[in-house]
């Protein structure tokens, strides 16, 4: 490992890393020598390796101390080797603990997770090359991969990679044959918990590194966000559960049959029979719409804004009632909202003039603080400056208006007239015969220019008559 002195690398603690502060008091009295967990020398191979413990000591540990049985206990030991604290002198691909006699040592407090030690890829890089070096290129697969894949990676820093390697592996050799087994498996255990083989789940994995529990720089206006935040939460309003359902079936039933996935396409599937009369029922553009379209206008004013059909029909509606302004001004706030920036600052001054300003052609009625705020943001024109004033005229829309049109002869009118397509089942040769009949869709390019054109011709109609213009052209003639 590459000793740092700088202990702050932009990493800061997870928020759950409080608990890890009880796991390294227990893992302290683990090591005390009188009471902790009897460590003696043991032989690993030929090698003899001190302070060494077996697994089942281990658990008999926790079990006694922590007034436990035996399947928590192999619980809590085996968090404790996922989480490094513990780690195995033989088996390192299973961070696992053992049950049995297999040998475990405690990490260093350097490698613990309550350190801010960031794994950085340079450092995992020095360690494969020096790991490649001492096991004369037999690396495992996954460690092979990462190996090649950092080698193309960092090549302008590879020197620097392979000179630290070489260096830590030198080093590494004139230590005591016992003392380099232990830092080899202390690194290998790291890296193990770090960077995880493929399909190995990381103990770490589970904790966004967000906070420093431990941070007691904590300000007055910390302790005053907090306070208010925990304010309201204890005022917002809590919905029984009951009712939360009851909604949530009447939506369900609501929308059910109009769901594709539940309900078949009427007159036909087109993507299964051939036959396009389903899209060309439901074009943006049609004439008369079909039933359940209809019908899904009815469930809310946004389900009736998304529909074009539906939008112009209820156009038709405020414009047999004289109060179409509404209607207007929202689609001017939606085509600011989407429309290109450059033309902003023109269309904010059109909004201005004609829906805003005292004694517009179509001046709407809003509350006095709603324009206060809208007329004051357009002297510094945004995408979403109008969304107050778009909120109200919305909310007015939904609770007067939207109720009206369902009730008003112009809907009455649209639901005898809608279609009722019959469902066709085909037979595989009528799906033959649609594919070859099978005639070209229309482009949506020409749909889209078309609603533009209609979209166009209905604002200049819905635009005021100057009357003067029209007197000096009838004097002309």
């Amino acid at each position: 490992m590459t000793i740092r002195s700088n202990r702050d690398h932009a990493q800061h603690y997870r928020p759950r890393m409080t608990c890890l502060k009880k796991v390294e008091a227990l893992v302290v009295e683990m090591q005390d020598s009188k009471s902790g967990v009897t460590a003696t020398e043991q032989k690993l191979n030929v090698t003899t390796i001190p302070h060494v413990m077996t697994g089942q000591d281990i658990l008999a540990w926790i079990a006694n101390k922590m007034k436990m049985d035996a399947e928590e206990a192999q619980a809590l030991g085996t968090m404790l080797v996922a989480y490094g604290y513990i780690y195995p002198l033989q088996d390192h691909k299973k961070l696992i603990l053992k049950p049995d006699g297999s040998f475990f040592r405690f990490q260093t407090p350097y490698f613990w997770p309550v350190q801010k030690w960031q794994a950085e890829d340079i450092d995992y890089a020095i360690y494969l090359a020096k790991r490649n070096m001492r096991k004369k290129g037999t690396l495992e697969v996954y460690e092979q991969a990462r190996y090649n894949e950092f080698h193309k990676w960092l090549n302008p820093k590879w020197d620097f990679i392979v000179m630290q390697a070489t260096e830590q592996y030198r080093a590494n050799k004139q230590r005591q044959k016992a003392d380099r087994v232990v830092f080899d498996c202390q690194e290998r255990a790291y890296w193990i918990v770090q960077r995880p083989p493929p399909r190995a789940h990381s103990a770490l994995d589970c904790m966004d590194r967000l906070v420093d529990p431990n941070d007691e720089t904590r300000t007055y206006d910390h302790y005053r966000r907090t306070t208010i935040y925990l304010q309201q939460a204890m005022a917002r309003s809590r919905v029984k559960s009951t009712v939360s359902l009851g909604a949530l079936v009447k939506y369900i039933n609501t929308y059910k049959n109009h769901d594709p996935f539940l309900a078949p396409c009427t007159p036909s599937n087109p993507w299964l029979s051939e036959d396009d009369t389903y899209w060309e029922l439901n074009l943006p553009t049609v004439e008369v719409p079909t039933k359940m379209r209809v019908e899904r206008w009815s469930f809310s004013l946004m389900d009736l804004f998304n529909d074009p059909r539906g939008r112009k029909d209820f156009k038709l509606f405020l414009k047999k009632e004289f109060s179409g302004e509404n209607m207007a001004f929202w689609e001017a706030a939606e085509d600011m909202v989407w429309g290109s920036a450059a033309s902003m600052a023109d269309q904010s001054q059109t909004i201005f003039k004609t829906f805003l300003i005292p004694g517009a052609p179509r001046w709407i009625n809003i509350d006095g603080r709603t324009m206060g705020l809208t007329v004051k943001g357009l002297e510094h024109p945004h995408r979403y400056v109008l969304d107050a004033a778009q909120t109200h005229v919305f909310l007015l829309m939904k609770k007067d208006t939207f109720f009206r049109y369902l009730k008003s002869p112009v809907y009455k009118d649209m639901q005898k007239r809608a279609i009722v397509p019959p469902l066709h089942n085909y037979s595989d040769a009528q799906v033959e015969q649609n594919a070859r009949n099978r005639r070209p869709g229309t482009d949506p390019i020409l749909i889209w220019q078309q609603l533009e054109t209609e979209r166009k011709a209905a604002d200049l109609a819905g635009k005021p008559v100057d009357i003067s213009t029209i007197k000096n052209k009838i004097d002309r003639k």
